[in-house]
């Protein structure tokens, strides 16, 4: 009897325009903080790192409260003098972390900026690209608090964003946005549109929570579950149909090999670990890795593009299975 011929699975995909040896890509978090942390991830196999955002809200909270407690409110010089040094000395350490990892690992580094000014978006982004970043990634999110407010015009703030970083960078850039969106579909259009390399679908924010025995606002869970993928999936399987020559990053609720390989069929060119790294460390990669050679070997698939989108929402013969109306549907039929 003929032996059956077993073939290597190919894992490697682009990113970004930047070649990546897998689709793990670890996301923005503590665990991209430092170059150890870095080495890590790297050791386990991910294919690209984000770093930890540098966050310009957090440079003036620092800022704040150092004036806060030592009283500089009569003296305008000192004050001006720790503004710009606290600034300055996050901003450096950041741009050393970027030089640092480059050199450390071998896998593309994106550096990753959340600003409220829109001069610091081209500042920073200019700084981390000379540094070395192979990539921008913009972690926008703009929360709507006035009744006034348009929908349009909250969308302009990411799409001005956008184009002002891109007049000063010439590497590729990636926007992260949260689900907060009339038409996300729509929205992904006008950023690729726009000159967006990528978009990363979805950011966890900080969530408000209620605390009723203190009567007291708190944190909600930070980390995310498994089940949390049903909100990026439907997305990644729409846009990557709708929006086909951008990149998408799927990111939420993504804990196993079998979380990646949902993505993946849904259309998405990467995924992006954060909640499954803290809680079952660098390691875990490895496994998943495994589970996406297993995966391909079952079907004899040789490459990501073998099955990438093969369950999107324009390559499935209901894409009704994607909307929001098949819900209903489903459980008017049950008895």
């Amino acid at each position: 009897m003929e032996q059956k011929k077993i073939l290597m699975a190919n894992l490697e995909t682009t990113y970004l325009g930047l070649k990546l040896k897998n689709p793990i890509v670890a996301a923005s978090s503590g665990l991209t903080n430092s170059v150890d942390k870095i080495k890590e991830l790297a050791d386990n196999g991910v294919g690209a790192i984000v770093l930890k955002s540098i966050f310009e809200e957090q440079i003036n909270n620092e800022i704040s409260n150092i004036l806060y407690n030592q009283h500089y409110t009569s003296y305008p010089e000192a004050e001006d003098y720790i503004k710009v040094y606290t600034r300055d000395n996050t901003l450096q350490h950041y741009l050393q972390l970027v030089k640092d990892a480059k050199a450390a690992v071998d896998v593309p580094i994106i550096a990753s900026i959340n600003c409220v000014s829109a001069t610091e978006w081209v500042t920073f982004a200019k700084d981390l690209v000379e540094a070395g970043a192979d990539a921008l990634e913009l972690n926008v999110f703009v929360v709507p608090t006035e009744a006034n407010e348009k929908s349009d015009e909250l969308e302009m703030t990411y799409i001005n964003v956008l184009n002002e970083v891109k007049k000063h960078v010439n590497v590729p850039v990636a926007i992260k946005i949260g689900f907060y969106f009339t038409n996300i579909v729509a929205m992904a259009d006008k950023l690729y549109a726009n000159g967006a390399n990528g978009v990363v679908m979805f950011n966890r924010f900080y969530e408000p929570d209620i605390d009723v025995e203190n009567l007291e606002i708190t944190s909600s869970e930070v980390f995310s579950s498994p089940t949390d993928i049903r909100r990026s999936l439907r997305w990644t399987g729409m846009i990557s149909s709708a929006v086909p020559n951008i990149d998408i990053a799927a990111s939420t609720g993504i804990h196993d090999g079998n979380g990646v390989l949902k993505q993946l069929l849904a259309g998405a060119q990467v995924v992006q670990l954060c909640s499954t790294l803290y809680k079952n460390g660098a390691p875990v990669v490895k496994e998943i890795l495994t589970d996406l050679e297993n995966f391909m070997g079952k079907w004899d698939y040789t490459s990501l593009a073998d099955f990438r989108g093969k369950l999107s929402y324009g390559r499935i013969k209901n894409p009704a299975m994607y909307e929001r109306a098949q819900f209903m549907k489903y459980f008017s039929n049950k008895k």
